[in-house]
């Protein structure tokens, strides 16, 4: 979708936003996160400069978090590249944790001078963000002051959100009711829990919040609601297409008259003329929604693809598939084909075999596979089988580890094993040993972790995965840590990916020449770091896709420590042996920091590698239900075409 340059967001592109029976919020949807940053940030641009030409201040309601960081970043870039200024600029931020210190790198004061207000020219009195810092018996006068400052400037010309898994906006938690004004709120378990490795645990995260109320929100005379990512995408779709309720406040926002969520395709992934396009009206069919349809179609009939029937199709909405596709007969069969081609057991491709519906090529007969894996273990995690196949079959198998993962290890496993180490080396080696000892005692879960500590944490990371790599069979040789350079903050907010880290990818590519890739496209990773780790792997691909090798280099994209493809996409089913999924559990077993109390399970209490083995037997029994042969397990990939 493309949006006039000149048109703001609340401008209906064809095909943006449809007025079905099931949305109740204009929402635009773009190709990906940065695309719709770039459009809030130039929406807030010129409302900024329209204010300039009228002589008038432009009040602005801020929101932190993850999500709009690439918004400021855009703000940012306008600002010191094309002279966007922000002297006449009053900024109310939505929130602030109580009590937390303004110093304190998780305090939203920090966030907001961190990423916006140090890089740009707004004036400091005209920046307003809750206290965290003030008196408890002061709080409810602050919050009074708060709201009355708001209204002195004429109200908030623009407020921007972010969306919680609870349907918070702002702190808003569940069972605010569309009255509230500024005040303060006590969390959410699951919001603590969700911050709860941004503060180094939930015992740090406060359990209060200064927040602005509905009313507060509601009284915004434009709204911009931004959600990214595939762990939105349940939320996005009750705020959007539910009933009004204070347990999800975000409906609230269907009482606003001008209100627009923009989303990526991931957050959207659950709205009703996205999941099933055939319910709210006509349709084109081409193959790719044709097999949605029929596997949504045999899920919800309980039956198997061959044994669906016409009066299937009819009365599931999808009357106008069978006039201009055929029969159910014929739509079954071709359904079922393409799942059934899909199953291999040679990821690699077969040798000597007939290719033409085998989801790999035959030749060559031994591939030179590059695995991507964001993390120390996604590889295992999401395609240890997969891994370990390709190993036994022959081929030359590398695995580039992206990030160090270093901030995934808990301080306590950290000092186990520096205590191990202290017991071994000598005496000049203790010296360094007791200084790290040392600055774990003197770490502030409120500053970036000392490089040191982030060193070791890393190391342990390493030693892990090759303990995996050397189990499944491969040298270490073939192993390549990457440490790419986006990652190594300290903290759990990342950098943005650089010319760095694409041409570091870039260069092992051009060095192994693969003819297979295997990325993570597993996009609902919390902190996004799967997504950054894939938008560098598609730079490079783009950078290098005119070199001869490239043409025979196919790219596969797994998914599975988060969330896994839908049946419908699956283009290649990879079945695992009940003995195979012992072995890579085992591999995942190597990973011992991720074992028993994972840091970053996102809104899965389960340990990785119990969410992946159910994660592939419950792919398996998807194919099983639809007809197919039954397996203990299948890991699921998708290509991509670039």
């Amino acid at each position: 979708m493309q949006i006039p340059q000149n048109k703001s967001l609340s401008y209906k592109a064809p095909g943006s936003f449809e007025e079905t029976r099931y949305e109740k919020l204009h929402n635009i949807l773009c190709e990906s996160p940065s695309e719709g940053s770039v459009l809030i940030a130039q929406e807030i641009a010129s409302l900024i400069q329209e204010k300039q030409q009228q002589n008038k201040m432009c009040v602005l309601g801020l929101a932190t978090g993850s999500s709009p960081i690439s918004v400021y970043r855009e703000l940012v870039r306008m600002h010191q590249e094309e002279g966007l200024s922000f002297q006449n600029v009053i900024s109310f931020n939505l929130d602030e944790y109580y009590p937390i210190s303004k110093e304190d790198v998780q305090s939203y004061h920090y966030f907001m001078h961190t990423h916006l207000f140090n890089h740009v020219d707004i004036k400091p009195e005209n920046v307003n963000i809750p206290n965290g810092e003030v008196a408890l018996e002061e709080v409810r006068d602050f919050c009074i002051a708060y709201e009355e400052k708001i209204k002195a400037v004429g109200g908030i010309d623009l407020q921007i959100l972010g969306i919680g898994r609870t349907g918070h906006i702002g702190f808003n938690e569940p069972g605010s009711h569309r009255n509230s004004q500024t005040r303060t709120i006590t969390l959410d378990h699951l919001t603590r829990f969700d911050a709860g490795p941004s503060f180094q645990g939930l015992e740090n995260v406060p359990r209060k919040a200064i927040t602005m109320g509905i009313k507060t929100i509601l009284s915004a005379k434009r709204v911009l609601l931004m959600a990214w990512g595939t762990n939105k995408a349940e939320i996005i779709q009750k705020a959007i297409e539910g009933v009004i309720s204070p347990m999800i406040p975000t409906t609230y926002l269907q009482l606003h008259k001008n209100t627009t969520f923009v989303l990526d395709h991931e957050a959207a992934s659950e709205l009703t003329r996205i999941k099933t396009p055939w319910l709210v009206g006509h349709c084109n069919w081409d193959a790719a929604l044709r097999s949605k349809a029929i596997a949504w179609l045999s899920t919800t009939t309980s039956k198997s693809i061959l044994k669906l029937t016409d009066e299937d199709y009819n009365q599931n909405g999808m009357s106008d598939l069978l006039a201009s596709h055929g029969s159910a007969y014929d739509l079954n069969i071709e359904m079922f084909n393409r799942l059934q081609r899909s199953i291999t057991g040679w990821p690699g491709g077969k040798p000597d075999a007939d290719d033409t519906y085998r989801p790999e090529r035959a030749l060559p007969k031994k591939k030179r596979v590059l695995i991507f894996s964001p993390h120390p273990d996604d590889d295992v995690i999401s395609m240890g089988g997969t891994f370990d196949r390709l190993v036994a079959q022959g081929h030359e198998v590398h695995v580039a580890y992206q990030t160090s993962g270093n901030i995934a290890v808990s301080n306590e496993d950290a000092i186990r094993f520096l205590e191990v180490t202290e017991d071994l080396l000598h005496s000049d080696t203790s010296k360094k040993v007791a200084q790290l000892k040392q600055e774990f005692k003197e770490m502030n879960p409120q500053q970036p972790t000392p490089r040191g500590i982030c060193d070791l944490k890393g190391s342990i990371r390493k030693r892990e995965s090759l303990g995996a790599t050397r189990y499944v069979g491969i040298p270490d040789s073939q192993v390549h840590f990457m440490n790419l350079p986006f990652y190594e903050t300290g903290l759990i907010d990342k950098n943005p990916m650089s010319k760095v880290d694409i041409k570091q990818t870039m260069a092992l590519i051009e060095e192994l020449k693969p003819h297979q890739i295997y990325a993570a496209g597993d996009l609902a990773d919390p902190h996004g770091t799967h997504r950054v780790c894939l938008d560098i792997i598609f730079a490079a691909l783009k950078a290098l896709k005119s070199k001869p090798f490239m043409k025979d280099c196919w790219v596969w994209l797994y998914r599975g420590a988060w969330h896994e493809w839908e049946i419908h996409e699956i283009e290649m089913a990879i079945p695992m042996s009940p003995d195979q999924v012992l072995r890579k559990r085992k591999a995942i077993f190597y990973h011992q920091s991720q074992k028993d109390g994972v840091m970053f399970q996102g809104n899965d209490h389960r340990e990785f590698w119990i969410r992946a083995e159910d994660r592939n037997a419950d792919t398996a029994k998807k194919y099983k239900d639809m007809g197919l042969s039954e397996y203990a397990a299948i890991e699921a990939f998708k290509r991509h075409h670039f």
